[in-house]
């Protein structure tokens, strides 16, 4: 397990290294800046000394364009450090939020069964955004002031040793009281980070089940629980701001001191004729310059107690690792598939096995129906097909290789699916229908609608396939719905088609409609129709019938319906398919 230290050197190596030339020059204006902020007070002080000698106006002004210039040369030089740190920040927290995203979309099933989606928005986006300030500043401004630290002091000391003496010690107490308190609250900010995820995932879970909560009267309990959620949020990062300002406290204290004892030091050399008047100005604004380098150091480290806590949490989710691994081994064949499962069992739980010891094959181009009562297995034997998970024992081949030796994306070329649910994004037609690959051609596109009977409702879109269809599709009927997600399938060309009673959503009139489509969609590829209904079968050339995670039947559609005693037949003879959902 990585330590936090670990941690963060990990994360700048990875974000940071792409952009080492911006990082440079951040770094170089960010010295000319503390360089240029140096230099001032030596032109005031050699202006105060001139004034009280009584040197001539010229050479006053002189020295008064010189302080001016010096100041506005300061000042473009942090705006153009504040442009770079910000592009550095932007850039590698978008990076990161998009390998984050990779990441959680690769992520098995059962880890986001456990958790939200809002939860894991708090930690693509919130916390990420946490992190900026760590990207684009934490070390140059730790090293920068570093040196303006060490740069005052040497001054320090050009002035008078026992000046220098005396603000180095009072550099060192400060330095060791913010080291002792800047760990403070990074498990605070950690639990407040938590907190807001909680927030998130609770209001992503309840806003998308809005009809539901209404309609059951539910809305003031809802409320309630918001409440609670976002109390404790308040609460948590209340306790996180009052510990996480203990470090800023410590420091305003003890440069009111420091002060003190410049201004003291300062009066007691000039009275001994030790040192100039301007050389007072001078300790004291070099005083005043400690400030500024303790005081950033100090905020960047209360700025790392929050992003310490994003950090963790980020690099949690990145600990979290899949345990379905690519394969390196041949691609699945193009054309129709052979599929065999081998012997194969598994469990979500490992103690609780769904399927056992499940053995059948099909030959390229033929069609599998499968029937069973819910829960039996139907739907998990089609996740093993997908490799959403990996049985526990056995094989399952595809086109006669194992899925474990080929690679997902392999995978994803050669098996479509069709379910009951289908998932619409916010976002044009053709997306929709092409999952954003615009490799696929429109005129492609458009003569898979008019071979479904989506033609006309096609062209009846205002623009057409760059038509944005509404979140969730919710200006879609339910049969246009299922007929997308046909389109998809077609448009994908796999070798091995799986509809999981694709058409049990439509109603007669569009389910007739969709038959050819479907017929012609089987034609040249092997197939599974999970049904739970016995017509849909009737295109299948084999039968598999599923119970408590094993096969109780298993043959030719053919011989099982010429067979009196086989279950199938007499499903069919009864018509009864509710013997099969009870």
């Amino acid at each position: 397990m990585k330590t936090p230290v670990s941690r963060y050197r990990s994360l700048l190596s990875a974000y940071l290294r792409p952009q080492s030339k911006r990082v440079a020059a951040l770094g170089v204006l960010l010295v000319s800046t503390l360089v240029l902020e140096l230099a001032n007070p030596w032109i005031l002080r050699e202006f105060i000394d001139r004034a009280m000698l009584g040197a001539p106006l010229s050479s006053l002004t002189v020295l008064a364009l010189i302080f001016l210039g010096v100041a506005l040369a300061t000042q473009l030089v942090s705006v153009g450090e504040t442009y770079v740190a910000e592009n550095v920040g932007l850039t590698a927290t978008n990076q990161l939020r998009s390998d984050l995203t990779l990441h959680a979309l690769r992520l098995d099933p059962s880890f986001h069964s456990t958790h939200t989606p809002g939860e894991l928005i708090e930690r693509v986006d919130g916390d990420v955004a946490t992190m900026g300030n760590f990207f684009s500043r934490f070390i140059v401004q730790i090293l920068g002031n570093a040196i303006l630290l060490a740069g005052v002091l040497a001054l320090m000391y050009t002035i008078d040793w026992r000046v220098g003496l005396a603000m180095t010690f009072f550099v060192v107490v400060t330095i060791l009281l913010v080291n002792k308190t800047r760990d403070l609250a990074v498990p605070y900010w950690k639990s407040a980070r938590q907190a807001s995820a909680d927030l998130f995932g609770f209001l992503e879970e309840r806003l998308s089940g809005t009809e539901d909560i209404r309609s059951s009267g539910a809305i003031e309990y809802t409320m309630n629980r918001l409440h609670e959620r976002s109390r404790s949020l308040l609460s948590k990062e209340r306790r996180a701001s009052i510990i996480g300002s203990t470090s800023g406290s410590v420091t305003s204290v003890v440069f009111t001191v420091g002060t003190a004892i410049a201004l003291g030091l300062g009066v007691t050399l000039f009275q001994a004729g030790a040192i100039t008047l301007g050389t007072v100005y001078l300790i004291f604004s070099y005083t005043e310059s400690l400030r500024r380098p303790i005081d950033q150091i100090t905020r960047q480290l209360q700025d790392l107690q929050q992003a310490g806590a994003s950090i963790n949490r980020v690099g949690d989710l990145l600990a979290v690792k899949s345990t379905i691994l690519d394969g390196n081994g041949p691609d699945l064949p193009t054309g129709p598939l052979s599929m065999e499962f081998d012997r194969v069992s598994f469990g979500y739980n490992a103690e609780e096995p769904v399927l056992q010891d499940i053995s059948f094959a099909l030959k390229p181009g033929e069609t599998l129906g499968v029937l069973g009562r819910t829960g039996s297995g139907k739907t998990t034997m089609t996740r093993l097909l997908f490799r959403l998970y990996d049985p526990q024992q056995g094989q399952v081949r595809l086109g006669g290789v194992d899925l474990r030796d080929t690679r997902l994306n392999s995978i994803r070329q050669h098996v479509g699916m069709v379910t009951q649910s289908i998932h619409l994004f916010h976002a044009s037609l053709r997306d929709n229908l092409t999952f954003f690959d615009r490799t696929i051609p429109d005129g492609r596109i458009i003569e898979v609608l008019d071979d479904l009977g989506l033609g006309d409702w096609y062209r009846s879109l205002p623009k057409g396939l760059d038509t944005k269809l509404a979140p969730g599709g919710n200006t879609l009927s339910a049969g246009q719905g299922q007929l997308v997600a046909f389109a998809r399938v077609f448009l994908i060309g796999p070798g091995l088609v799986i509809l999981d009673e694709a058409s049990s959503r439509l109603d007669p009139a569009t389910e007739r409609h969709v038959e050819r489509a479907v017929d012609k969609l089987l034609q040249e590829r092997t197939a599974i129709v999970i049904a739970h209904r016995l017509a849909t079968v009737q295109r299948a050339d084999f039968i598999l019938i599923m119970e408590d995670g094993r096969i109780v039947e298993y043959g030719a559609r053919r011989q099982l319906l010429d067979n009196t005693v086989s279950r199938f037949s007499a499903l069919m003879r009864t018509g009864m398919m509710a013997e099969v959902l009870a």
